[in-house]
């Protein structure tokens, strides 16, 4: 055991040894980078934040809009929303039902004919008594600058309410905004009762914002664009 503790104790000390030399560099670039990540995720989310102060509204305060966009997530294998999703959509329920918002446009993923989550929201909210003639599907919104810039450039929404999560609002809020659509936000704290989910979704939230940031830094297009879509202009026109 001294023998071996006394290599190791030369090989660190040898200024000359190629192999250490090269551990060295790695380890160093290694700790710059890892500073550099730290730095960059801690600068996005407090811009982030900034950017979103002052338009993140209770569902009380929040003011009327025409529209209000749901972002999408996870949908369960049986094609219902999740917990989290339920809890987006009875907030534009609500919202709806109080005359705050006029139609709804909800934008999520719908990567396969088995993986639907505009379709489910829709369905949702039907059930609950929104007539389908005030609900607009995006079933493009792979992420929240997709469903932001869709929002905008496809559906000509101008002005709306977005709702998600409340550690997922600020996030939103700044994109929209960014994208051209004069946006408030009301954030859902229900789904806090996952005590796990809601912890890891909000520690991603760090990388989130890195690649929310650099994606408006290169003004990238949505990942499917198209045709202009009516489907809002008609909601509204028949509101």
């Amino acid at each position: 055991m001294r023998g071996r503790l006394s290599t190791v104790i030369r090989f660190w000390r040898s200024p000359d040894d190629p192999v250490r030399r090269r551990l060295l560099r790695v380890g160093a670039a290694l700790v710059v980078g890892a500073t550099l990540v730290t730095t960059g995720a801690v600068s996005s989310v407090a811009w982030i934040r900034s950017t979103a102060q002052g338009h993140i509204f209770t569902e009380t305060d929040v003011p009327e809009a025409p529209v209000a966009l749901v972002l999408g997530t996870r949908v369960l294998p049986d094609g219902t929303p999740s917990p989290f999703l339920s809890a987006r959509l009875a907030i534009a329920h609500r919202l709806f039902a109080a005359g705050k918002v006029r139609a709804i446009l909800v934008s999520g993923d719908n990567m396969n004919a088995d993986y639907d989550e505009p379709g489910a929201m829709s369905r949702w909210l039907v059930a609950q008594g929104v007539p389908a003639d005030r609900i607009v599907l995006d079933h493009a919104g792979f992420d929240t600058y997709d469903s932001c810039a869709r929002a905008k450039r496809i559906f000509g929404v101008e002005k709306a309410t977005v709702v998600t999560q409340s550690f997922h609002l600020p996030r939103a809020v700044t994109v929209c905004r960014q994208l051209g659509v004069d946006v408030n936000g009301v954030g859902d704290e229900t789904a806090r009762e996952y005590e796990r989910t809601w912890r890891i979704s909000s520690t991603r939230e760090y990388g989130a914002s890195v690649k929310a940031a650099l994606d408006l830094l290169s003004g990238r297009d949505p990942v499917h664009l198209g045709r202009r879509e009516t489907g809002v202009d008609d909601a509204l026109r028949d509101a």
